[in-house]
Parts: structure tokens; sequence; C-alpha cells
């Protein structure tokens, strides 16, 4: 009896190849393990060490609590009134991000993203995945190029003369309310009104980007708009809240194939297919030469006009479809997730519908405000002009801004250190150490947080009645302190973020908010269904949206009437 067995030759072959493959792992674990320790050894000498709170949790730090909370800008600027204007906050897995609420700094921040601060790779995985290599994608140059190229679509001169466009899709709105209060025997209806807000956006767009009406408004359902209420319905669980922080530190998450990740899979092809039928329409309708005039300073029209071209602002077909993308996803609100939102905010963030809708409760919330408003729309007379909007209603840009200051579709935005900084600060932080200091060192590397939020809110930035919807305040010579002229976006706000990414579609936004909010607030009375003291929150579904407390599902139905 043999008391021991030979392994054959091939046995030998696959022991030696398992263990060189474990060696091998072990030995590229053991590298990613050292030069990790060296960067955070880097990190450590290079970053100024700041105060912040402490970590809640050994996994996800205190990322997790700002994820679930109902209003995350209160936290952070809570930590701000403790630790100073500039502080560190623990992340996932031992990370580690720096939070800026100073004026200044922002500033500088701002000012050099794209280049020094850029997107970080989890957003950049994303991106790719669901709309492509656009101009959310790019950064550095290629961002120069893309944005260079688009911007004649949202200049003030294509803007005047989508007004109509921005009227009409309004006008559609209100015939339909009109009929739904005709059959009403009180007179009064109860409306959903974000659904109606996503309409109006998803039509408006579609004419003023591709020249197309997707006629959701008239009840027609195409692909894309059954697509983004299947995404819109699928809600997010505590996997997934879990799954996103994790993919933070490792974006490669973002390839398991998960039902979401189906689901914005399934929405990027539609999507794709989408703007191809676009594209092929638009080409076509461009060689026969029927093509609407003006319709090259169009998105679609540039977009046609930059394949074409050799010149610096030529765009490759990839780069066109990514476009194509973004400007679909900006126009229907229920399609992104909240980190799709803040993905989206370079560009398009206050085309966002929930902004319309957040104007609506707080007009509701305070009738003397809506009163107001809608005098000075009737004594105003007919609708007015795109310059009239822009000058010549005070109040009514005053009830927009307010809207905009309180409820940013984004609450913040999270970019990655791409070399070593110094950034400035207007008053001194105290760090770890107990010195002071009026400027941070930035290692490359780290990650800078904005709490836009926060800073649209800040009691120390905005006064003492900085959280409450006081429109006035844009009315007076003193109702914006000298805290918050420091504060360097679009009307002291940082809705729209600021420096070379500061949403293109900013003056579109405005416009078209300025237009449906005029159409409704003079023909309609809007009323909280259940009372104007109805407690509202953030629900936290796909996206930050409104809801009454208590109730399931997003939304906040509202009780309309007629303006006699």
């Amino acid at each position: 009896m043999n008391l021991f067995t030979i392994p054959s030759p091939s046995s030998l072959w696959t022991t030696a190849r398992s263990r060189g493959a474990f060696h091998v792992a072990f030995s590229f674990a053991a590298l990613w393990a050292f030069v990790k320790v060296l960067r955070m050894l880097r990190w450590r000498v290079k970053t100024t060490q700041l105060l912040g709170p402490p970590r809640t949790s050994l996994v996800y730090g205190v990322s997790r609590d700002l994820a679930i909370s109902q209003d995350s800008g209160a936290i952070y600027e809570r930590w701000a009134t403790e630790y100073g204007v500039a502080y560190m906050i623990p992340s996932v897995l031992g990370g580690t991000r720096v939070v800026l609420c100073d004026p200044r700094a922002i500033a500088h921040f701002y000012a050099r993203e794209t280049w020094t601060y850029v997107q970080t790779p989890l957003s950049l995985a994303f991106l790719e995945a669901s709309v492509g290599k656009g101009v959310l994608w790019a950064q550095g140059e290629t961002h120069r190029r893309q944005r260079k190229a688009l911007t004649p679509a949202f200049s003030n001169g294509a803007i005047r003369k989508l007004t109509s466009v921005f009227y009409d899709s309004a006008y559609k709105a209100k015939g339909k309310w009109d009929t739904v209060l005709e059959s009403s025997k009180d007179g009064d209806a109860v409306i959903e009104v974000q659904n109606w807000m996503n309409h109006i956006s998803l039509d408006t767009v579609g004419i003023a980007g591709f020249s197309h009406d997707f006629g959701s408004l008239d009840g027609q359902r195409a692909s894309v708009t059954e697509v983004f209420d299947t995404f819109g319905s699928n809600k997010p669980s505590a996997a997934n809240e879990i799954f996103v922080l994790l993919a933070s530190v490792f974006p490669i998450i973002l390839k398991i194939p998960t039902e979401r990740r189906n689901l914005l899979k399934k929405l990027s092809i539609t999507m794709g297919q989408i703007s191809n039928e676009l594209l092929i329409r638009s080409r076509r309708e461009k060689d026969v030469n029927i093509g609407e005039r003006g319709q090259e300073n169009s998105v679609i029209g540039l977009l046609i006009k930059s394949e074409g071209q050799d010149t610096e602002l030529h765009m490759s077909e990839e780069e066109v479809m990514a476009q194509m993308k973004v400007l679909l996803l900006a126009g229907y609100e229920t399609t992104s997730t909240s980190l799709t939102v803040s993905l989206l905010h370079n560009y398009f963030c206050a085309l966002h519908p929930c902004v319309d809708q957040w104007a609506l409760i707080e007009l509701s919330r305070h009738p003397d405000v809506q009163i107001r408003l809608r005098e000075e729309l009737l004594a105003f007379g007919p609708d007015p002009t795109y310059d009239q909007l822009k000058a010549n209603l005070p109040y009514l840009d005053a009830v927009v801004h307010e809207t905009l200051r309180l409820h940013p579709p984004v609450p913040e935005s999270t970019r990655l250190a791409a070399a070593d900084d110094v950034i400035p600060l207007s008053e001194p932080v105290r760090t770890m150490s107990g010195n002071m200091t009026d400027s941070i060192s930035i290692a490359k590397g780290t990650l800078i947080t904005i709490p836009i939020g926060a800073i649209n809110r800040s009691s120390t930035i905005w006064g003492p009645h900085a959280k409450e919807f006081k429109p006035d305040r844009w009315l007076t010579e003193d109702g914006i302190g000298g805290k918050a002229k420091e504060v360097q976006g679009h009307r002291h706000l940082l809705t729209f973020i600021d420096g070379p990414r500061t949403c293109l579609g900013k003056d579109f936004a405005i416009m078209e908010f300025k237009t449906v909010l005029s159409v409704l607030v003079k023909n309609f009375v809007f009323e909280m269904r259940d009372g104007p003291d109805t407690p509202v929150e953030v629900a936290r579904g796909l996206l930050p949206r409104p809801r009454v407390v208590g109730e399931d599902g997003t939304g906040v139905p509202l009780r309309i009437r007629r303006y006699e």
C-alpha cells in the first residue's frame, strides 16, 4: 500500500499557478496599501489639519448622517458655528472632506474649478455610464471647448426668441387646469403640481432645445416619459444608500448589475435612441434646407454645426449624443437620483421643475405674498416681454430669487483637488494644533465640499431672518447684508454655482421660471390642501423633493381655483 501519492505533473502545475496567482495578488495588495499609506502621509503633511465633528460611524464617518438628514444644510451651518468657516468632516472608510463655508474661500475654489478642482472619480464614472462624455463629464480644455460650442444656445438673444415657447407651455397647462376646474362642483380642485411642472419643462426643453414637441402636456406618452416615470417610481432602499456611499471610495461598484443599475442603463439607451432620432431628423431638414429659421442657435442646431467643423469647436458624435442626453435629463425632474441632480447641477440645475413647485408652495403658505405678486402682474397688464420680465417686475424677480435662495435643487457639491493649493479665508480658523490661520493648505487628492444650501440660508451670511421666505429682502438696499454681498455667485447665491462651471442654463431657467409663474399666478389662486400651516418636509427619495409630513410618496397637493 502506498503511504503517499505522487502528484501528477498537471496537478503540480495547477498548484504552482494558484500559488503564483496568490503571490501576485498579495503583492499588488501590498503595493496598493503602501501607496495609500504614502499618499496619506503626504496629505497629512501638505494639508492644514482643521477641527471638525467626531466620526459617528466607523464605516461611514458622518456621511450617512448627512445623507438621511431632512436638512443637511442646518448640520453644516451648526458645524461652521462650532468649528469655524472651514473645517474637516470624517467620510467613508476613513476618508476626510474639507468643508468651506467662507465666501472668500468659496470664490477662490470656484475660480479654479475644472482645472485645480475637478470631478470626483465617482462623478466621472456615473456621468460616463448615464450620459456619456459630454460637457458635464469633460474637464479642463475639453470642457472649455464643449461649453464654448453650446454657449450661443443660452445667450440673451437666443432666450429672447424662446420666451414665446415658455408662454405656450404655461398656457397649455392653464388650459388643462381650466378643464379640471370646469368639471368641479365647488369651483376648486386639488392638483399634484409637480407632475405638471415636469410636463411643462419637458415640452419646453423639447421645442427650445431640439425643435421637437414631446406633447406631454397634451397627454402623449413617449418612450422617454415612460422610462423616466419608471426610474422615478423606483424608490431607493437603505441598501442603495450604502451602495452609493461605498461607491464614493470604490467607483467600480457602480458596474455591479443591480436593479437601479439596470434601470439607469435602460434610461441611457432610451435617451440615446431618442437623441439619435432627433439628430437624424434635424440633419435631414438641414440638408434639404427646410429647418426653421434660427434653428442653428438651438442646442441641436449648434450640435449639428459643431459636428461638421474642423475648428476648435468640433465635437465628436459621442460628445454630441452626450449633450442631448443631458438636456433630456434636465427637462424631466423625476429621472434623477439626488446623485444625478448634483452632477447635472453644473449646467442645468435650475431647469429643475421642483423649483417651480417650491415657489407655489411658498406662495400658498404666504397668501399676502401671493396677493401682492398677483397685483403687480395684473397692474402690468398683458404678458410681459423678455426685457420686461427682466427689468419691469421687481416683486416677481424677488419671489423668484427668494425661492432659488431657500430651495436650491442641489444642497451641496464636492470636488477633488487635482493639485496642491492654498485657499485664503476672510476670517481665521483654529487648527487641530490650536493655532489660528487665515489660509488653509490643500494637498492634491483632497475632497472639498461646498454646502450650497447652508450658505444660501446661513444666518451669519443672510441675517437673523435667513430661514424665512421674505422676498422683500431683494427690494431694499439693506435687505442683503454685507456678508451676503461677499458671496460671488448670481445675485449672491450659490444656486447656480460660479466660475468656469457656472450653470450654463441659468438665464434660460430664470426666464422659464418667471414666465410660468406669471401665467399661473395671474389666473389661479393657490392654497395648501390642508391649510397654510401644513408641515412640509424634504423627502429623501430619488431627489430632494417636498412632501407633506406623514404622507407617503413625494409631492405636495395644492388646492387651486380660478382668480376672478
